[in-house]
């Protein structure tokens, strides 16, 4: 291993650009709500739900596929529960409603622009003794919560922590469309009392193991392509060459993580890597040697980048997210704030280095399952169909991905060609001037065979009659005049039909802090007449 370190360091330094995008690989972000740190400010939800919008946006448009969103915080969630009261951030009193379920809109904004999302479930600890979450489940439960300074913390020596945790998750997966759970503190609280009577190091794993296992049959007994991670510390234990400090997973706090992924009791892994250099780079081969087939995506600590968290500069994640793609592993930012407030310019490079999408990778240890090529595939003008395609996995619904090129076939193993995706609509507006491609995908983001459209014996680059494809040159997209256009706005829309902004209309408008790729184009005119100009294809010039 240490002669595949040296030579991952070598290159992260020589060859940063080295690795190509992948079509599989996990973006994800942790979007905290505890203490409001990456929420709303507000207390009003309409206030709430717009920045909450916004801040999926930024997310949608740094390439994050997938978000992972704190739903249950300190034995008190975002969501109305049957089993635990309100957090405070959603309305500045614990236990009072907000009027709104906010899991419920995330999980459906993350799906409206294709992202995963992830409810997010802190387990061991409940917070404040005398705070409402921890009093209301001592009430309940007098035997199952310790007291810990100031703290209280589930006892993951009681049998009865396990199956409370697993309730908690089994709610969630039956009333959300959740793509994910996602464990977090999974383990012995550092702060543990220890002495004579501690419990010996194999039977506390033991004990963290049973919790894990609970949660993991409650979940796959409703919806079994619910993906099941958590975020161990983010070394596993120590190496041969490389020490952990004293603070690992395994040994420190029970957290036999990568059992789990080998017994199949996790479906990912997000360990914390909040580490840079030694500390970092053979703990991360550490995890990719061990992952046992399935997801591990490694957390960066971009907070560390803030002068009041750190010291970090930008190359030490810049060198991490190389790194990590080289070694086939994705990346997580945490948190949510520090990347979209471009803490140090990390959300410009974040947008830059996920620039072409990427899928999450499929859960090809769950099913061998893949669904049928849709078919009759055509196009009208610029409105793309397809025929649907039922899925035998017993998930809701299937999920469809958009592929177009200039040429024929169209290849849908390269990420560069993928237009939409984890689409539930059986259409899309689409360029003209393309030839196109679309794969079904089930729950377990497994797709089957592509259907491609037409013969090829054509040539695509057609313009539609009326409909223009505008380009943008450096930063500014220029328009007809007011003469041959009424047009008091223009909307750019995304590729799905989503608005992405309204811009008053000038002859020459500033797109620059607009994502490259493809929209489509709409004006409003001045007696609220909408108007279709065409598409607009907007890259960055070199």
């Amino acid at each position: 291993m240490k002669y595949t370190f040296v030579w991952l360091l070598l290159l992260s330094i020589f060859l940063p650009m080295a690795a190509q995008s992948p079509k599989y690989e996990v973006r994800a972000v942790w979007l905290t709500t505890i203490g409001g740190i990456d929420w709303p400010r507000s207390t009003k939800a309409d206030e709430q739900k717009q920045e909450l919008t916004a801040t999926l946006d930024r997310l949608q448009q740094a390439g994050v596929n997938t978000v992972m969103i704190q739903a249950r915080v300190r034995a008190t969630t975002i969501y109305p529960s049957s089993l635990e009261p309100w957090d405070v951030c959603m309305t500045g009193q614990a236990g009072r409603s907000p009027g709104y379920d906010a899991l419920q809109l995330v999980v459906d904004e993350c799906h409206r622009r294709g992202m995963e999302c992830h409810a997010w479930v802190v387990t061991i600890p409940v917070g404040k003794w005398n705070k409402l979450g921890c009093q209301q489940l001592r009430k309940k439960y007098p035997k199952l919560i310790r007291h810990i300074g100031e703290e209280g913390y589930m006892d993951p020596e009681q049998p009865q922590t396990g199956d409370y945790l697993a309730e908690i998750c089994r709610e969630i997966v039956t009333r959300y469309d959740v793509d994910g759970i996602h464990l977090d503190y999974i383990r012995y609280p550092e702060t543990w009392p220890k002495g004579r009577r501690t419990t010996p190091a194999a039977q506390r794993r033991s004990y963290i193991t049973s919790i894990v296992r609970k949660i993991h049959e409650a979940v796959k007994a409703e919806k079994p392509w619910v993906k099941l991670s958590c975020s161990p510390i983010g070394k596993h234990d120590d190496l041969t060459r490389y020490k952990s400090g004293g603070w690992n997973a395994r040994s420190a706090v029970s957290q036999d993580a990568q059992l789990w992924l080998r017994e199949g009791l996790m479906d990912a892994l997000f360990p914390m890597m909040y580490f840079q250099g030694n500390n970092f780079f053979p703990f991360a081969i550490d995890w990719q040697e061990q992952a046992a087939g399935r997801i591990v995506c490694p957390g960066l600590g971009i907070y560390f980048l803030d002068p009041r968290e750190g010291k970090w500069t930008l190359p030490v994640v810049e060198r991490e997210m190389h790194v990590l793609r080289q070694l086939g592993l994705g990346h997580a930012y945490f948190r949510s704030k520090f990347l979209t407030d471009n803490v140090k310019g990390v959300y410009d490079f974040a947008a830059r280095f996920d620039e072409v999408p990427a899928l999450v990778p499929p859960m090809t240890w769950a099913t061998d399952d893949v669904p049928a090529a849709p078919r009759q595939l055509s196009l009208d003008e610029t409105r793309l169909s397809w025929d649907a395609v039922e899925d035998g996995s017993g998930a809701p619904y299937m999920l469809y991905n958009v592929y177009g090129s200039l040429t024929y076939p169209v290849d849908t193993d390269d990420p560069h060609n993928l237009m939409a995706w984890r689409l539930t609509s059986t259409s899309l507006n689409v360029l003209p001037d393309r030839y196109y491609a679309v794969r079904a995908m089930n729950r377990y983001g497994r797709e089957g065979e592509a259907v491609q459209m037409g013969s090829g014996s054509e040539p695509r680059h057609k313009p539609v009659s009326g409909k223009q494809l505008y380009r943008v040159g450096n930063g500014q997209l220029r328009l007809p005049r007011p003469s041959t256009l009424d047009a008091a706005y223009i909307v750019v829309e995304d590729m799905q039909g989503r608005q992405v902004c309204v811009l008053p209309w000038t002859p020459a408008i500033d797109l620059s802090a607009l994502p490259d790729g493809f929209y489509q184009l709409r004006s409003i005119g001045r007696k609220g007449r909408n108007h279709r100009m065409g598409f607009l294809y907007k890259r960055q010039e070199n």
